[in-house]
This record gives C-alpha cells, structure tokens and sequence, in this order.
C-alpha cells in the first residue's frame, strides 16, 4: 500500500490533474472520485467538457505542503 511519503511532491505534478490522477493519488476508485467532485468534497474546476482537480487544492485538503515554481 502506498503511504504519503511515496506520493509526488506538489511541484512534481501539473497544476491541472485530471479525475482519474487525482483518484489514483488519493486511493479512490474513479466512480467514488466523480461522486466526490459532484458533491463538491473534491475541488474541481470545469474546462469545456472536461473536468480537472486544481493541484494546490487538492494538496491543501490534504494538508499537504506545496512549493510553487521558481
């Protein structure tokens, strides 16, 4: 099982994640990630038809620390 240690660290990931990555970040299965994004407890944003989890928000739910570029 993977623990927080083995997770990437916020500047190693894109800005955007997609449902799926961010599941697969969090251990959830997709079904479960899109009923949490539709409740509004996964924070996502809605580009056309796509929907994409915003990386620093979805760290700080976790209470993750992020670094920004540069």
């Amino acid at each position: 099982m993977a623990t927080l240690q083995d997770m990437p660290r916020g500047d190693d990931l894109p800005p955007l994640l997609s449902v799926e990555q961010a599941c697969e970040l969090l251990g959830v299965s997709r079904s479960a990630g899109y009923r949490a994004a539709a409740s509004g407890d996964l924070p996502t944003l809605r580009w056309g038809r796509r929907l994409y989890v915003p990386t620093v928000r979805l760290l700080e739910l976790l209470g993750l620390p992020w670094e920004k570029a540069g």
